[in-house]
């Protein structure tokens, strides 16, 4: 068999890949390219067959697992991210918000907010808490909390 022949299957594996992210179909790709170096250096069609079935079971036994295992431990971290973080933070009112318009800052960004509760307005200076966040604009709450001039931690 001709190495490129093992190379475009091993590429057609590696983009199904992609698509499946099962971890599974890469290992056969590694398998198919460790046999277009076989083919490359002039080995028969058995030989070839062999190498690609002897290196899929490897890393499918080998590889995998640690793989799964990497991956699991890091998706297993409970800490917020993206907007999430953001929801339950304080915040500082800048400019009047009410539910309309207004903007806040947090964690040194500026966003854009409107009051949670259609009755609220605040005024710059207010201490506020990030209810939800919709977009890029930040739906806030009274912080009742938090002592006068003083920012409380944020959720992390």
């Amino acid at each position: 068999m001709d190495a490129v022949l093992w190379i475009v299957v091993g590429v057609v594996l590696a983009i199904a890949e992609i698509f499946t992210t099962t971890l599974f179909l890469i290992m056969f790709a590694v398998g198919a390219f460790a046999a277009a170096g076989a083919a490359a250096i002039g080995a028969p069609v058995e030989i070839q067959a062999v190498v690609f079935a002897v290196v899929s079971a490897l890393t499918v036994l080998g590889a995998r697992p640690a793989l799964r295992r990497r991956i699991t431990l890091a998706s297993t971290d409970d800490s917020p991210f993206g907007v999430g973080a953001i929801e339950g933070s304080a915040a500082l009112v800048l400019e009047r918000v009410d539910v309309d318009h207004g903007l806040v800052k947090i964690d040194g960004e500026l966003w854009q907010a409107r009051s949670y509760d259609a009755t609220q307005v605040f005024v710059p200076g207010d201490r506020v808490q990030v209810i939800q966040v919709r977009g890029a604009t930040a739906l806030v709450w009274r912080d009742d909390v938090s002592p006068p001039g003083e920012l409380p931690e944020t959720k992390r």
